[in-house]
């Protein structure tokens, strides 16, 4: 069993994890691993080791600096298609309203823009994110019924494009050991 040997718990050094080439994974959420899931991989040698924290955890026969970003051995393609899922459809959609471009994530819910009582599918070309207030509003209406249209259209995103945008919104804590490797879209607003 590993023990830390100051004060700090090792729960608060989740390391970053970067593709083969040194970007990470993914910026929202961010790609983090937990410090034991970071050094399994380490042991595995799926990963290498890139920065560290002060943090030494240890057990009897072993003593080692905690991992602060880490690099997969093996590159992950991007091009692969994202999962159909609510976040991403709010990612896509820049956690904005499609209809009145309310930007209040807790009211966000996703909305069938062609209803289903309409023969309109769950998919990623006919849901948006829509605020309640207005998701209420348009109930099961088609947008021409209800005169409301999204501001885009909803599409099927790649994950580069999904990555791209969750840059513009960069979390509230990054480590300064991760800053070398995360490039955020500091003047779009989100």
């Amino acid at each position: 069993m590993l023990q830390q040997l100051n004060h700090r718990h090792p729960d608060s050094c989740p390391a970053l994890v970067l593709n083969a080439d040194f970007r990470p994974l993914s910026y929202l959420p961010l790609s983090l691993w937990s410090w034991q899931d970071t050094l399994k991989a380490v042991f595995l040698d799926r990963v290498d080791v890139v920065a560290e924290y002060d943090k030494v955890v240890r057990s009897a026969s072993f003593e080692m600096r905690l991992p602060s970003v880490v690099s997969l051995r093996t590159y992950i393609d991007h091009a692969r298609a994202p999962a159909f899922i609510r976040f991403n459809v709010f990612l896509r959609d820049r956690f904005t309203c499609q209809y009145c471009g309310d930007t209040n994530r807790e009211t966000l819910t996703f909305d069938h823009v062609v209803p289903r009582s309409h023969g309109g599918r769950t998919s990623w070309t006919n849901i948006v994110a829509a605020c309640s207030k207005c998701n209420l509003r348009k109930g099961g209406r088609t947008p021409a019924q209800a005169r409301m249209f999204p501001a885009q259209a909803p599409r099927k995103p790649n994950m580069y494009e999904l990555n791209e945008r969750g840059r513009q919104f960069p979390p509230n804590y990054l480590h300064e050991s991760w800053m070398d490797y995360l490039y955020w879209d500091t003047e779009l607003e989100p």
